[in-house]
């Protein structure tokens, strides 16, 4: 009998491999862990950074301060786009998950609007605005990363590692609310329970902040010459602003379905629908991971049958099956999980690739801020505002019209799939 030992280069590159993947991966897990506590502890938030005398206007300040986080994300598209494309994509890594810790830390300490008046209502601001600087960097960075690192015939299914760990990362948040509702009184999940959440993920940041320190840069960014480094950004975005405005295309419909299906849903369910809350949390759970086993599938087929045709069945199964979703969904948690599954399931299929494709539309020199800008400021005018949105206009009795949008965002999404070049197996270092 003969035992095959891989050599010391296999051994190597092998090493190398987990380190990328888990370097990345725990530090894009953290930032979506930040946006999902933050979605779903914002009733603790807003009962206790704000004034307590209007309850509805206290959680819709909060819900705001969500969606100003959102604003500064072109920003730290721009700035972290630049230090990826001009100084290297593991340095806009490691500074994006370290300025994010500190937001969540900042959240985490913040005095109450009790004791210190509105200063509690700024800092909560503040903390958002540096959480949506570094996140706004964090994802194309590491979708950049990710794609310049992964064999090129593998593309697709290393680029589902994206949401594969931001889902985790909202999973963690969500299973964590679900203990501390469960183990905590309402008391003090309002005293000081809310609090726990964003402590941890100011230390899972330090973490990653040290995971990434140990990491090697991209062959496609080293390759390049110091002339292509230094050349000017903005006109090099303007150049490029076709392959822009393909990324925000692509983008729309699929960041507010996630948002809807993925991060707000149990909150909304718990809190519109009179769900109980601890119930809500653990179908969300549920249906994450259906979501996480269903991304692998889809980056595979990708990979087998090319990009296009899983962006289109992905956005037409979620645009075909929303409404059905959103009747079935009243007041049962198992309503919850069977239309937050069905829907994760299609939205899978653009999440699990997205972050190959972007990448693919772009030249080495302008890849990362290529993507970052155009992203962010499509997250930022749809994502952010998204959960506001679906909040207002229930409130004055017109919550079909936010379905409706979010059907033609969908129907957007499939027109841009059909329009954009076929990009399967590209050569990322030409």
């Amino acid at each position: 009998m003969t035992t095959t030992v891989g050599t010391p280069a296999d051994i190597k590159v092998h090493k190398s491999h987990v380190r990328t993947l888990v370097g990345t991966g725990i530090g894009n897990a953290v930032e979506w862990y930040d946006w999902a506590i933050y979605a779903t502890f914002s009733p603790f938030i807003a009962s206790a950074l704000f004034s307590a005398a209007d309850p509805t206007s206290a959680v819709l300040s909060t819900l705001a301060i969500f969606a100003v986080g959102f604003v500064a994300r072109p920003f730290g598209g721009f700035v972290f786009g630049w230090i990826g494309d001009r100084i290297g994509r593991k340095t806009s890594m490691t500074v994006a998950v370290a300025l994010g810790a500190i937001g969540s830390m900042l959240i985490g300490v913040a005095p109450t609007f009790e004791s210190v008046g509105a200063f509690a209502s700024v800092m909560l601001l503040v903390a958002r605005l540096i959480q949506g600087l570094a996140h706004g960097g964090e994802l194309p960075s590491s979708q950049t990363y990710l794609s310049e690192m992964a064999p090129k015939e593998k593309r697709g299914f290393w680029a589902t590692l994206i949401y594969t760990s931001g889902t985790a990362g909202i999973l963690a948040g969500t299973l964590l609310g679900a203990v501390l509702t469960a183990v905590l009184s309402k008391e003090d999940m309002s005293a000081w329970g809310w609090r726990i959440p964003f402590l941890i993920g100011g230390a899972l940041g330090v973490y990653a902040l040290f995971m990434r320190a140990k990491m090697k840069e991209t062959e496609a960014f080293e390759a390049e010459s110091p002339k292509e480094k230094r050349a000017p950004m903005w006109p090099q975005i303007v150049k490029y602003r076709k392959q822009a405005l393909q990324v925000i295309g692509l983008t729309v419909g699929l960041t507010v379905v996630y948002y809807i299906w993925g991060v707000v849903a149990p909150s909304y369910a718990a809190t519109a629908l009179k769900m109980d809350r601890g119930a809500a949390l653990w179908a969300g759970v549920i249906a994450n991971v259906v979501f996480i086993a269903a991304l692998p599938f889809w980056g595979r087929l990708s990979d087998r049958i090319g990009r296009k045709p899983v962006l289109i069945m992905s956005s037409a199964g979620a645009a075909l099956f929303h409404f059905p979703m959103t009747w079935l969904l009243k007041d049962s948690p198992w309503q919850l999980t069977v239309s937050m599954s069905v829907m994760l399931f299609f939205i899978a299929g653009s999440a699990a690739i997205v972050p190959a494709v972007y990448a693919e539309l772009f030249p080495t020199h302008i890849r990362t801020v290529g993507v970052g800008v155009p992203y962010s400021i499509c997250v930022a005018v749809f994502g952010g505002t998204a959960p506001y949105l679906q909040t207002w206009l229930g409130t004055i009795g017109q919550a079909y019209l936010f379905n409706v949008y979010a059907v033609i965002l969908l129907l957007v999404g499939i027109l841009f799939a059909f329009l954009i070049p076929e990009t399967k197996g590209k050569d990322l270092t030409a």
